[in-house]
C-alpha cells in the first residue's frame, strides 16, 4: 500500500531548531526529508537525508531532484537554514554580506519556485519559512543578517497573496534570541550575555528550539491553521510587543 503520509522538506535540520522542527513534524506524521551542511541521518528517521548546502544551485537542484524522485515532491516546505555576520555596517565585508542573503533569503526563494511549483499543481501545500525578530525590528551590529530577514518577511507576504487562492500557504515563524549553536557563538565573540536577553524579553527567557518547532508545526498543519496566510509570527515571549525600559519592565516581574 502506497504511504500516504505527508512529505516535509526542512533545511538546516541537522541540529538546533532545524532539529527540533524535524522531530516536531516526525511526530505530527510527516515523512522528512532533510538537508544540511553537516549529516542528517540522525534526524531523518529514515526519510531522505542530504548533506549539502542550500545556497549551492547545484546541491539545491541535486536535493529537489532527490525529493521528487523519493516522495514525488513535498507538502510542507520549511525554510530554516540560517547564517549570521555580527559587524557594525560600516565594517561588514561584501562577500559576507553575500553569503548571509544568499543563504537567508536567495535559497529560500529558489526552494519555494522549486517545490512550490508542485504544491501549485496538486492545488495544496504548507511553506514556512524562519525568519527572525530581526525581521520585525533593527538589531545593531547585524545588518546583512537583518536585511535577509526582512527580505524573508516580504518574500512571505508576497507569495502568500499570489499561491493563497491556488491553494499553497506561505506563512513565517520569527524567534526571539534562541539557545542554539549560534547563539554561543555570538557570545562567545563578547557581543551580549544572557542577562540581556532576559531582561529585554517580557517572559524573562529564551526561546527554546521547541518553541519555534511547535509553531512551525501549527503553520503546518492545514487543519490547525488553514486560513492563517501570510502571517509573521513572532515567537518571541513578547519581546516584539513591549516598548517598555529595562527597569519599568523588569519592575513587573
Amino acid at each position: 500500500m502506497p504511504d500516504s503520509r505527508p512529505v516535509a522538506v526542512v533545511t538546516g535540520a541537522a541540529a538546533g531548531i532545524g532539529r527540533a522542527i524535524a522531530d516536531a513534524l516526525a511526530d505530527a506524521g510527516h515523512r522528512l526529508a532533510l538537508i544540511d551542511l553537516a549529516d542528517p541521518s540522525e534526524a531523518a528517521r529514515g526519510g531522505l537525508a542530504f548533506t549539502g548546502d542550500v545556497a549551492s544551485a547545484a546541491d539545491r537542484d541535486a536535493f529537489v531532484r532527490a525529493v521528487e524522485d523519493r516522495f514525488g515532491g513535498a507538502d510542507v516546505l520549511v525554510n530554516n537554514a540560517g547564517v549570521s555576520c555580527i559587524a557594525p555596517a560600516e565594517e561588514t565585508p561584501l562577500d559576507e554580506w553575500r553569503r548571509v542573503l544568499e543563504v537567508n533569503l536567495t535559497a529560500p526563494f529558489a526552494l519555494c519556485q522549486a517545490l512550490g511549483r508542485g504544491m501549485l499543481a496538486r492545488g495544496r501545500g504548507s511553506i514556512v519559512n524562519v525568519a527572525s525578530i530581526a525581521g520585525l525590528r533593527g538589531v545593531s551590529d547585524r545588518t546583512a543578517y537583518n536585511a535577509s530577514k526582512h527580505g524573508l518577511v516580504g518574500l512571505t507576504r508576497t507569495l502568500a497573496g499570489e499561491w493563497g487562492g491556488r491553494g499553497v500557504r506561505v506563512n513565517a515563524v520569527c524567534p526571539g534570541w534562541v539557545k542554539t549553536p549560534m547563539d554561543v557563538a555570538d557570545q562567545a565573540a563578547g557581543g551580549y550575555v544572557d542577562a540581556d536577553i532576559e531582561q529585554q524579553v517580557p517572559m524573562g527567557r529564551f526561546a527554546r528550539p521547541e518553541d519555534v518547532a511547535a509553531a512551525v508545526r501549527f503553520l503546518a498543519d492545514p487543519q490547525a491553521s488553514g486560513f492563517v496566510n501570510g502571517v509573521a509570527l513572532p515567537v518571541d515571549g513578547g519581546w516584539t510587543a513591549d516598548a517598555s525600559w529595562t527597569s519599568l519592565r523588569l519592575r513587573k516581574r
